[in-house]
């Protein structure tokens, strides 16, 4: 995909990453490293007999690979400065291991700056399942590049 630079994007254009699903690995490897092991994503047995019925995903997780994911789109390789903030993110519905997730991502404002190399764009995010649901969402700002002739 070619890059997006600040002054090619439009309000309103979107673009959708590609699935991912979550493993056992994934969730153990994440607890290891973040030292969440509650038992909501740890037991088993236990999780079996609660609401959920099986051990959930950490929702931070599923945040940590939607940056992933996005990042593997390949269009803010050249043009990413920072990313800046991450606004209202909501934790909607549990995902489960073995669930498949997709970003969905669509510009919602662009907003010069004082500095003409660059801007900041604003992007909702929707995290989604394979069965459609949004499960995380929230708006994301980053600071991007300008191109030079702009």
């Amino acid at each position: 995909m070619q890059p997006l630079w600040f002054d090619d994007a439009e309000v309103g254009m979107s673009f959708d990453t590609v699935g991912r699903t979550v493993t056992e690995a994934d969730v153990v490897n994440f607890a290891g490293v973040s030292g969440d092991f509650h038992v909501l994503h740890t037991d088993a047995e236990l999780m079996e007999r609660s609401d959920f019925g099986q051990r959930i995903v950490h929702g931070a997780l599923i945040l940590s690979m939607v940056t992933g994911l996005r990042g593997r789109l390949g269009i803010f390789d050249e043009t990413l400065i920072a990313f800046a903030e991450i606004r209202t993110w909501k934790f909607r519905r549990p995902v489960f291991i073995g669930d498949t997730i997709r970003v969905r991502n669509t510009v919602t404002e662009l907003i010069e700056t004082s500095t003409p190399d660059r801007g900041v764009m604003v992007q909702r995010v929707e995290v989604l399942t394979q069965r459609g649901e949004v499960v995380q969402d929230g708006e994301m700002v980053a600071l991007m590049r300008r191109r030079a002739d702009a």
